[in-house]
């Protein structure tokens, strides 16, 4: 069907390679010591035979987690993120069916900012990614203020992916992944919230991938918490309810369930489709994780949301 996958991995394609990265077997990178895979990262054209299978127009590629690289240094983090940007747009530049995301590193304000200053007219990129949590600063930080108001004033989207969580007790059961994510979003989100971020900058496009994480299943939970005015809840804030339909959110759920309670918390304009391709706990054919809910709402999933997101 037509329609774009809004959540998919490319590695960049570097030339010379930066500090920490090295070259690995099969074609791959480890980035800081650890393997950076699956492989396909390494063949943007096995993209394009993902979006042949799925019947899809088009995706947008971001950097995999592993290449965030969050605990890089202040001094060190522009000229590492420059280059990954770079070897985004070198990737997908063959295969006009692919658009990139550029990456800004929240975790350091000013710099994330001076990056978004020095790519925010490329045309080249679709919109913008960044790590939810991980070693990110909390995105209520007063320092990441002129990066909203220039994201909204630019109607750019900001894909806020999560990054590794910091919890120790996830290591085992594969937990980083499983519980870690979807927590890690509900976090960065949280913050969003909470902050009064979302309420000062309306115009705001934030895509939470994961179906939003916890999100959908906590939304009620926050309302309550300032219903009942909380200790640290801020007074005044818009309702948590209202302030949630401000987000939009992919498909990938797993969970025909949770994807229909991702629409009655954010909103059946607010979801696109979402694979997380080429990882695992991906989904080969995003469109169908939201075929359940008929033909009309999955074309508008596929296409119309998708386009006012990216202001295609």
């Amino acid at each position: 069907m037509p329609g774009y996958d809004l959540h998919t991995h490319l590695a960049p394609a570097l030339g010379a390679l930066p500090p920490g990265i090295e070259r690995a077997p099969g074609g791959t990178l480890a980035v800081d010591g650890r393997p950076a895979g699956p492989a396909a990262l390494y063949h943007p054209e096995r993209l394009e035979e993902h979006l042949d299978k799925a019947g899809l127009d088009g995706a947008v590629v971001s950097l995999p987690p592993p290449f965030f690289r969050q605990g890089l240094p202040v001094e060190w983090a522009p000229a590492w993120v420059r280059a990954a940007n770079e070897g985004l747009l070198a990737a997908v530049a063959a295969l006009p069916r692919l658009a990139a995301l550029a990456y800004l590193p929240l975790e350091h304000p000013e710099e994330a900012l001076a990056e978004y200053r020095r790519i925010g007219g490329d045309d080249r990129f679709a919109g913008v990614a960044a790590a939810a949590g991980g070693r990110s600063v909390s995105l209520a930080d007063a320092r990441l203020e002129p990066l909203w108001a220039a994201l909204e004033a630019d109607r750019r989207m900001l894909l806020l992916h999560p990054a590794a969580s910091p919890d120790v007790r996830l290591r085992e059961f594969y937990l980083e992944n499983l519980l870690g994510n979807p927590s890690e979003t509900g976090v960065a989100a949280a913050q969003l919230v909470f902050g009064g971020v979302l309420s000062r900058h309306p115009e705001l496009k934030v895509l939470l991938v994961h179906c939003g994480g916890v999100v959908p299943a906590v939304a009620g939970r926050w309302q309550h918490g300032a219903d009942t005015a909380r200790p640290g809840v801020p007074p005044g804030i818009e309702p948590p309810a209202r302030a949630v339909r401000r987000f939009h959110v992919d498909c990938l759920a797993h969970d025909p369930a949770v994807v229909d309670l991702a629409v009655t918390v954010f909103g059946d304009d607010r979801m696109v489709l979402g694979s997380d391709w080429p990882f695992p706990m991906g989904a080969a054919d995003p469109a169908a994780l939201v075929a359940h809910r008929g033909a009309a709402f999955t074309r508008r999933v596929a296409v119309r949301n998708a386009e006012s997101l990216l202001g295609w």
